[in-house]
Order: C-alpha cells, then sequence, then structure tokens
C-alpha cells in the first residue's frame, strides 16, 4: 500500500533534505561546507550581486556567518572541491559530479563548432592551445594572443557581440575540453585545461554512460529533495523528462525512491529513502532567489503557498514585491519575504520592503505570530548584516509592505 504524507509532513521532510533545520555550527570549516554541497547537491551561479553573490547565501542560509574565503579555496584551489558546470544553470557541484555532466550541453543553436569554425578556420584548436600554453586565462588575457579578426566584436550583435575566440571559449567549456580554474576579483572565469584542474583521482575515472550519469544526477536531486515529483527530480538538473522517468524507475527498483502520496497532490511523488521526517522544525534562514529550496516554482506553491518569482527583469513600477526579494522560513513555513540591498557605500543592509505571507487554513495551525516572526527576521538580518560586513541593518524610509514599521521598532541585537 502507497504510504500517504500530509503537506505538512511533506514541508518538513524538504527543509530537512536541503539541511536547513540543522543547528549552525559554532565555527565553520572546510567540512561544513563540503557536507552542505554534499547534501544540496549543487550552488547556482548568478552574476547580480546586490546583496551578494548568489552561490554564496544558500551556504550561510544552511551554515550561518562563515568566511567565504573556504568557497575560494574551494572553487579555486588545487584540489578542486568544487568545478563550475552546466547543470541547473551555470552552477558549481562538487567534483565528483563533475564527470556525470559530461554530456550536457547547452543548445547554442547558430553558435555551433562547425559555425565558428566556418567564420574563423582553426580557432577551435588554437583557442585550446593559448590556454594550454599560457592559462589559465581569462577571455580577455586570451584575445591578446589572437589575431584581430578572432578578437573582434561582430558588428550584427551576432553571439551577444561575442568575438570569435569567446565563443570557441564557451563551445570548449561546455564540451569539458577547458573549465574554470577560478573565478577572478571581477568575477570573470579564469579558464584552464579541465586535465589540469580536475582533481587527478576523477579525471582518471571512465566516463560513465549517458544512462549511468542521469541515474545518479536522479538519485543526488532525490535527496536534496526528499519528497518531489518528476518534475522536481528532472528540475534539479535540467534534466529531460523522459530519461528521468527511466531513472526513477530504476531507483524504484533499486529501493532508493519509494512511490509515496502527498495528501492535495494530484501527481505521482517520490520519497528518497533514508529521507527525515521530522515531527517539528526549529528551521530559521533568508532564502536566495536561487536557493534549492524555491528552484521549483510550482512544487513551492504547493509546499509553502508561496507564488513566487524573479522581478529583476520587471520594470520597477510593476514589481509587486521588489528588485531582489528573500522569502524567510521559520520553522516550517515561509512566512514572510523582504527585498533587501547591501548598500556597500553606506554600511548598511537596506531593507527596501517586507512583506507578511498570509496562511491557509491549515498552516494557520502552526504559524507563528507576528511579533514571533519580526523578533526571528530582525536576528536573522542582523546576522546576514554582520556577515556581508554591514555596520547596520536599515529600513528604508519608503519601504512597502506590512512588516517595515514593526521591523523598524523591534529592538536590534
Amino acid at each position: 500500500m502507497t504510504r500517504t504524507l500530509t503537506l505538512a509532513q511533506a514541508r518538513r521532510v524538504a527543509i530537512a533534505a536541503q539541511g536547513l533545520d540543522r543547528p549552525r555550527p559554532e565555527t565553520v570549516t572546510m567540512r561544513h561546507l563540503t557536507g552542505v554541497l554534499d547534501r544540496i547537491g549543487l550552488l547556482q551561479i548568478d552574476s547580480v550581486n546586490v546583496l551578494t553573490r548568489a552561490h554564496l547565501l544558500p551556504l550561510f542560509s544552511r551554515l550561518g556567518p562563515y568566511d567565504t574565503a573556504l568557497v575560494d579555496r574551494a572553487t579555486g584551489k588545487a584540489p578542486h572541491r568544487l568545478m563550475e558546470t552546466w547543470a541547473h544553470e551555470a552552477t558549481y557541484v562538487p567534483a565528483a559530479t563533475y564527470p556525470l555532466l559530461s554530456w550536457k550541453r547547452r543548445n547554442w543553436g547558430s553558435m555551433s563548432a562547425a559555425n565558428i569554425e566556418a567564420k574563423h578556420p582553426g580557432i577551435m584548436a588554437l583557442v585550446r592551445g593559448i590556454v594550454a600554453e599560457h592559462g589559465p586565462l581569462t577571455n580577455r588575457e586570451l584575445e591578446r594572443y589572437v589575431d584581430e579578426a578572432h578578437a573582434a566584436r561582430p558588428s550584427d550583435g551576432w553571439g551577444w557581440s561575442w568575438s570569435g575566440a569567446k565563443v570557441a571559449l564557451e563551445i570548449l567549456f561546455d564540451e569539458g575540453v577547458i573549465t574554470s580554474a577560478r573565478r577572478n576579483a571581477q568575477f570573470e572565469r579564469v579558464y584552464d585545461l579541465t586535465e589540469r584542474v580536475l582533481p587527478p583521482a576523477i579525471a582518471a575515472q571512465e566516463t560513465a554512460e549517458r544512462a549511468d550519469a542521469v541515474r545518479e544526477l536522479v538519485r543526488i536531486s532525490a535527496q536534496a529533495h526528499g519528497v518531489g515529483s518528476l518534475r522536481c527530480l528532472a528540475d534539479y538538473f535540467r534534466l529531460d523528462t523522459a530519461s528521468t522517468k527511466r531513472a526513477i524507475a530504476e531507483l524504484v527498483e533499486l529501493g532508493e525512491l519509494e512511490p509515496v502520496t502527498v495528501r492535495g497532490w494530484d501527481r505521482e511523488v517520490w520519497l528518497a529513502a533514508g529521507a527525515r521526517i521530522p515531527r517539528r522544525t526549529d528551521a530559521r534562514a533568508l532564502l536566495v532567489p536561487f536557493d534549492p529550496l524555491v528552484f521549483e516554482r510550482r512544487r513551492l506553491l504547493e509546499l509553502f503557498g508561496m507564488h513566487y518569482r524573479i522581478e529583476i527583469y520587471t520594470p520597477a513600477a510593476k514589481r509587486v514585491h521588489g528588485y531582489y526579494v528573500l522569502p524567510f522560513l521559520l520553522g516550517e513555513h515561509l512566512v514572510a519575504r523582504v527585498d533587501l540591498k547591501h548598500d556597500r557605500a553606506r554600511g548598511v543592509l537596506l531593507v527596501r520592503s517586507a512583506f507578511a505571507e498570509t496562511p491557509d487554513a491549515q498552516a494557520a495551525k502552526t504559524w507563528p505570530r507576528e511579533d514571533v516572526v519580526v523578533a526571528n527576521l530582525v536576528e536573522e538580518l542582523g546576522e546576514l548584516a554582520r556577515w556581508l560586513g554591514a555596520d547596520a541593518v536599515e529600513v528604508a524610509a519608503d519601504a512597502r509592505g506590512d512588516l517595515p514599521a514593526a521591523l523598524s521598532l523591534a529592538p536590534a541585537n
């Protein structure tokens, strides 16, 4: 008989699978950092830096204040514990996961290896040779070694105005021939041959067959979700539905996934073997828009009742909640959302909007009071500000929402 989970149980499973309910260590070490990555499987990279780099915040949400130099070491010094690749989007994954994604390529359309070779004969071999001889190199540094035609930006806008050398570099990155040895202070990739970056023991492994790689990726996804649908398990690594279905069936056969029912969901759902189903949770975290808990928006809506979207590209006048909005997790609920900015010039963490969420009848039974929400949000904002190096948290005079006044009046720790 298929086991049934309540919505509350499914929420707590999801939170526990992401490690958001675990006590934060007093001192964060590399072991803690790699432990988080072993649990959640990936960190999405994004260039938006209104608060801090997107891949840094999921670690703060789970570990609390930590030295970001740990991430620099993990991603930029041998042995590389994290590798950059194309997974959910541009993503850091544990080095052991990197070979599982060797078959996965972005669809560049007209920017294929054949097309770039037609426009720039010999460019692929040339770029690889330059990186081999002179790497690690940024794109700008590499372009100094090619002739003017290969470094010129197209006037017709082709390839996002990338030079021929840059296009070749990106294709070689996707093919796994070269990779990012690190990101520099401007957050540009610094490229090198993959064989010189990937830990030797992992580089020496035989390449997994695609079906085996997909099965392992779905296993990682399932452990990171705790409980999830086909869409959830496929979306984590942007896998196709058919391959994910086959992998799920194999993992069910192996006893690593259990078909379950989540009350109120109208589709098949699977529970990862060994997933914890806590009776309660004391989780508290601000979640960046690219946090793995909020990747899949339908799941987020059904589990937590939050309709959430990133409004960065929405005109300011049409934004509902703000530019860079972080959901606030307290207990087993997403109880608020805040639009934040690190005002580096003034040394403050600026709250530009703060909205309380409204629970449905079922969630209201375990929903914290507003004063509890405010007190915990103030504490978490203070922790975040200290970690960012801001001197204070400031609620903007024109901050929108129903919580700014309460946040302004709440005592800061």
